[in-house]
């Protein structure tokens, strides 16, 4: 029994080892094949079993000195990739070092071609200029550049900042400046433009308010005196207007306001209002007719007692006068107006004209406004301007009073055709003081004979507009 089941081990075992051999010389056969082949079967003796020749069976443990040789390689690799990587940067710093040599070289040479370009510049400019000076033409000849390439006719200012030009897509694209600034401007200077404008805007519409106010003119008062006995107005002091002088006026869109006497002494009501204050507030006066002017005003005795003239009247009137010259406001006199002009600067009157000069024309009859005879301008004269192409023209005559002697800085402005008795006067110191002797407030009625006095009524009141400041 032994015998046989140890021949059958040995049997077994030869054969295994003949598939071993097999596999072996098979390079092809798989691991898994192999590791199939080895392993004992399920009845497989415990020697089989405990068998170790199977490859699968084999240690992954690998010796002492295989460890040892791996580590000393990896040691030599970083080494030798250490010193490549130094090798590396030296070659870098190499490199860079002569870059900035090459550049140092460069700046050294320019700085000297500049130099010497300099000199030569010099030098050229001086021999052109004595060449200039000997020249016999005298013509400065400029000297060429030298030492400069073509196109180039200076040194290059490398302290001057030259940006280069936009592409013509980026020029094409930005927004121009607008007109309205300029190259120097600054947000301060915008600024100040803006607050000189608005100041502009607001002076101009100040001005605008003012000259554009309705003006005003003051118009001297009649002044009725109460008679001896009378009852009721007549017993009263009463001062009032004509009213075809106030509508002649305010044809023109102008506001009239008549003027009172102030400051008398037997005033009922005390005021401190002084006319002065009138000439103050108001764009102009008017003197209009009336009474006769009082031979006392201009130190003459009267012609005939029975006329003795408005002393009151006159007194306040020529107040008034001076106060509205003085404030450099117009003066239009109608009339009595005229020959009070003439008195306040120094001038007398013809008490009666058909007294004082026999041979005088009639100036005065019971027709009244009706009444009319012709003037003519001399030469000088102001009206020829408001009156063009008109030396002469025909107005009513209401007066029998009339200037003698011409007061002092007064000029003639018309006078009678038939007679040469004075017709108006202007005083030449003020911009606007005119008397005439007719009645332009009734010459509308009268007729187309008779001169319209329109240019001399927009004359007065151009005159207020232009001096009311």
């Amino acid at each position: 029994m032994s015998d046989n089941k140890t021949s059958n081990d040995a049997s077994s075992t030869d054969a295994r080892q003949s598939e071993v051999s097999r596999d072996g010389a098979n390079p092809a056969a798989s691991p898994a094949a192999a590791a199939a082949a080895a392993a004992p079967g399920p009845k497989a003796s415990a020697t089989e079993r405990a068998a170790t020749d199977a490859p699968s069976s084999a240690s992954n443990v690998e010796p002492v000195d295989t460890v040892q040789a791996r580590r000393d390689d990896a040691r030599q690799a970083a080494r030798e990739a250490r010193a490549s990587a130094a090798s590396a940067t030296a070659a870098q710093e190499s490199s860079v070092r002569e870059k900035q040599r090459t550049v140092a070289d460069s700046k050294a040479s320019l700085a000297e071609n500049l130099e010497t370009a300099t000199e030569a510049e010099a030098a050229s400019t001086t021999n052109a200029q004595s060449a200039a000076t000997d020249s016999p033409t005298g013509r400065t000849v400029p000297p060429p550049a030298v030492g400069f390439p073509p196109g180039i006719a200076e040194a290059p200012d490398f302290g001057k900042l030259n940006p280069p030009p936009l592409p013509a897509a980026e020029q094409a694209s930005a927004p121009p400046q607008p007109a309205y600034l300029k190259h120097s401007d600054s947000a301060w200077s915008v600024f100040g433009r803006i607050i000189a404008a608005r100041a502009r805007q607001i002076f101009d519409r100040a001005g605008q308010r003012i000259t554009q106010r309705t003006l005003r003119i003051g118009v001297s008062a009649r002044i009725f005196h109460p008679e001896p006995g009378a009852k009721g107005l007549r017993g009263k002091t009463l001062q009032y207007l004509e009213e075809s002088i106030a509508h002649w006026v305010m044809s023109r869109d102008v506001l009239v306001f008549m003027i009172p006497t102030v400051g008398h002494q037997g005033m009922l009501h005390p005021s401190n209002i002084r006319l002065r204050d009138y000439a103050k507030h108001l764009d102009g006066l008017l003197l209009q007719g009336g009474a006769d002017v009082s031979p006392q005003s201009y130190e003459e005795a009267a012609t005939r007692p029975e006329w003795p003239g408005d002393r009151v009247r006159d007194m306040y009137e020529l107040e008034l006068l001076h106060e509205f010259v003085e404030s450099g406001k117009p003066v239009l006199g109608v009339c009595r107006g005229c020959q009070l002009i003439n008195v306040a600067f120094g001038g007398t009157l013809y008490g009666d004209i058909a007294t004082d000069v026999p041979t005088a024309g009639i100036h005065v009859n019971e027709q009244y406004d009706q009444h009319r005879h012709s003037i003519r301008f001399p030469d000088g004269s102001t009206l020829v301007n408001m009156f063009p192409n008109q030396r002469e023209a025909i107005v009513n005559s209401i007066h029998h009073q009339a200037v003698k002697t011409l007061g002092r800085d007064l000029n003639i402005e018309a006078v009678s055709a038939a007679d040469g008795i004075i017709e108006a006067v202007r005083y030449r110191k003020s911009p606007f003081v005119v008397g005439v002797q007719w009645h332009p407030e009734f010459h509308r009625a009268g007729g187309a004979e008779l001169l319209d006095c329109t240019p001399l009524l927009d004359t007065f009141l151009r005159v207020a507009r232009e001096t009311r400041f």
